[in-house]
């Protein structure tokens, strides 16, 4: 077996509308290994979310979802609702973007802690309220047990997500999903929430999958990128490696979109045109409107993700000239 914990191949997710179908994921492939943080990054709209709650099956019940997506060789599309349920919450847990939205604001934060134990364990209610008050200790807010009986508007934004991430942990996942967990929060919040997830995947052994539109936070805590535009994968590799030496056009762009070092007076490129609608196919290249670089089959012809160079993959057809501007 591969050292991989998840596998997705081939994910299309279609959601059926009253103006028709919408194709929110065409066909991405990725894998997270053992130990691994993968970012997944991209503008608003180009699948990231979609692509992270399909995989433990969280999506409403309109989308139609293909492909195969195999945690430790077992296909999560295939599992029937009981074995879902225990890999779902036990092996795989979520982290949602809003957590006023995803905790329930009638139950205190030890409660819903307790439905996670309750559900993936063994304890009874006194090693329950115990675990409860480890689990708030742990992502970093004091006084735990007293802050089990109180409700998710007693807490600060700040407060509030690590909550969540406490749930989360509850019964020691091995996968955390984590969907843009510090976009409602302050820039010094959202600083102090991915150390406190980083340092959680260090000392627990899990992997993770982190979705965001920011660009600084994929290169301060990913070990690997996936890039997405208009539901399909750009470009994936080491985040060191892609950042210095994009080859996809669109990585390029976003790139060169985003201030950087040193950029204080340094004009900005911005992308220009929008996004593809989604609800119509796109039968070559989604970025060939707005790509500086294109070629004239990128319009009917849609480039594969392929390899070119050494973990690092493009699916852009200029993906060999960027290669060759940037030397070996």
């Amino acid at each position: 077996m591969s050292g991989d914990l998840l596998e997705i191949t081939d994910l299309k997710v279609t959601f059926d509308t009253p103006r028709g179908p919408v194709h929110a994921v065409d066909g991405v492939s990725f894998s997270v290994g053992r130990g691994e943080v993968l970012g997944i990054v991209g503008e608003s709209g180009s699948g990231k979310s979609v692509t992270l709650r399909a995989i433990p099956r969280l999506l409403h019940a309109n989308a139609a979802v293909t492909g195969r997506a195999l945690w430790r060789g077992q296909d999560l599309f295939a599992m029937d609702a009981e074995t879902l349920r225990r890999v779902r919450g036990g092996k795989i847990a979520a982290i949602f973007q809003e957590p006023m939205s995803a905790l329930n604001p009638v139950l205190p934060i030890g409660q819903q802690i307790d439905e996670v134990l309750v559900a993936h364990t063994t304890h009874d209610r006194a090693a329950r309220r115990r675990r409860g008050a480890e689990l708030l200790g742990l992502v970093g807010i004091a006084s735990a047990a007293t802050r089990l009986d109180q409700y998710p508007h007693e807490f600060s934004g700040g407060m509030r997500q690590r909550a969540m991430i406490a749930i989360a942990l509850a019964a020691n996942p091995e996968l955390l999903l984590a969907d843009e967990p510090t976009t409602a929060l302050d820039v010094t919040i959202q600083d102090q929430i991915l150390k406190l997830m980083l340092r959680l995947v260090a000392e627990l052994g899990m992997s993770m999958v982190l979705v965001t539109h920011d660009l600084g936070v994929i290169a301060e805590t990913c070990d690997r990128v996936a890039v997405m535009y208009a539901g399909r994968l750009c470009e994936t590799g080491v985040v060191a490696e892609v950042f210095e030496r994009p080859l996809h056009a669109y990585t390029r762009a976003l790139l060169q979109s985003m201030p950087g070092e040193g950029a204080a007076r340094a004009q900005l490129i911005p992308i220009p045109g929008q996004p593809p609608r989604v609800d119509k196919p796109v039968p070559g290249c989604a970025f060939a409107p707005r790509c500086t670089l294109t070629e004239a089959r990128c319009a009917s012809e849609r480039p594969l993700l392929r390899a070119l160079a050494p973990a690092h993959a493009s699916a852009c057809h200029a993906g060999e000239r960027l290669l060759a501007e940037t030397g070996p």
